[in-house]
């Protein structure tokens, strides 16, 4: 693959941060009960047909729309941009790339102002919008914090076929990258790109897309994210957690990745690192570094890899997948392949027989 996109000479527009996804949910109720009751999401606003949800730290009206509807996807990646001019630039900017491109100066979602969605060269619904309604910062009411408060909107994850041409089109947009994962080759398995200063407002994975790998929200420490599982575990609800608790490599988070009661991902994430400054440094993983993914060397779950989220185009249709040609990353790294490696100047071999390719009793494919 790897046809780059023309760069559009309209100029991009100057997105601030990842702030909200609308996601459509099967049972409005069992969401709302995991996002609200299990996860402490704050209820900014809700009717029959959605529930708009905040973290503690927010000012704006919503980070997450649960939406009802008949299938369970991903109706829009929803980007905050510097002003309200910048929403001609995206219109622009898109419409020259040849996208579809709808313009709702009352906004798509309850709280959100004059908005531009499109169908990205992606394939993915990307929102952009400056007007917005505020609420309370809940920064302050530590009589309502939980131990494990949910305090920030962190990040998408994106699942492409192609990323390099992903990275390339991001780059137009004004996104930087901070991270990836490539082999010997140079084949690129996935890439993190961000606008504020942090590891990633979304990230590029290889895979047939477009989908929606997950949703990031951040806590204050990673305390507060042991206290999220103790309570799926007191709750009975472990059945929730796909993945983790661990550190990263790639970020140095720690995180823990969660299935929502129609399967969408979210991620719980904290304490990754400062990007801010022009000259920071690309860090580049080798793909078979069997710390990468989990800084502790743990596997990583098949259904990580191989399940995602359908994306919706703008009248709502699931977009069609298009299959990743180049290698996968669970293709290259999983099973009793001993290719992964802990310390690089030693051979494969060296790996106790439970790490090798990431393989362990209990995660066999």
């Amino acid at each position: 693959m790897n046809d780059r996109l023309p760069t559009p000479t309209a100029p991009a527009p100057d997105i601030l941060r990842c702030a909200y996804m609308e996601i459509v949910v099967t049972d409005l109720a069992a969401s709302r009960a995991f996002y609200v009751d299990v996860l402490d999401l704050i209820v900014t606003e809700e009717d029959e047909n959605a529930v708009y949800l905040r973290s503690f730290e927010e000012f704006i009206h919503h980070n997450l729309v649960l939406r009802k509807g008949p299938v369970a996807a991903v109706a829009a990646f929803s980007y905050r941009v510097r002003s309200p001019q910048e929403l001609d630039n995206a219109v622009a900017f898109y419409e020259e790339l040849g996208c579809r491109v709808e313009r709702r100066p009352e906004g798509f979602t309850k709280g959100i102002g004059d908005s531009v969605r499109v169908e990205d060269p992606l394939g993915f619904p990307y929102e952009f919008f400056y007007d917005v309604e505020h609420v309370e910062r809940l920064a302050w009411r530590y009589d309502l914090y939980t131990p494990g408060a949910l305090v920030r909107l962190d990040h998408f994850n994106q699942v492409t076929p192609d990323v390099p041409r992903a990275v390339a089109y991001m780059e137009d947009l004004g996104f930087r990258v901070t991270e990836d994962i490539q082999d010997e080759e140079g084949t690129v398995y996935a890439a993190w790109m961000r606008r504020k200063p942090t590891v990633h407002d979304t990230a590029m994975t290889g895979g047939d897309g477009p989908r929606m790998h997950h949703i990031a929200f951040a806590t204050h420490e990673k305390h507060n994210i042991i206290a999220i599982c103790d309570k799926l575990g007191a709750l009975r609800r472990s059945d929730a957690i796909e993945r983790g608790p661990g550190r990263h490599g790639v970020s140095n988070a720690f995180y823990l990745y969660l299935r929502d009661p129609d399967g969408h991902r979210i991620e719980i994430y904290t304490q990754d690192y400062y990007t801010g400054d022009p000259d920071n440094p690309v860090v580049t993983w080798d793909v078979h570094d069997n710390q990468r993914r989990d800084w502790w060397g743990n596997p990583v779950v098949p259904s990580w890899y191989t399940e995602a989220s359908t994306v919706l185009d703008l009248d709502g249709s699931p977009q069609p997948l298009v299959a990743r040609t180049d290698d996968s990353e669970m293709a290259v790294t999983i099973g009793a392949d001993g290719f992964s490696y802990t310390r690089p100047d030693e051979p494969a071999e060296a790996l106790p027989s439970w790490k090798q390719g990431e393989y362990k009793l209990g995660h066999q494919l």
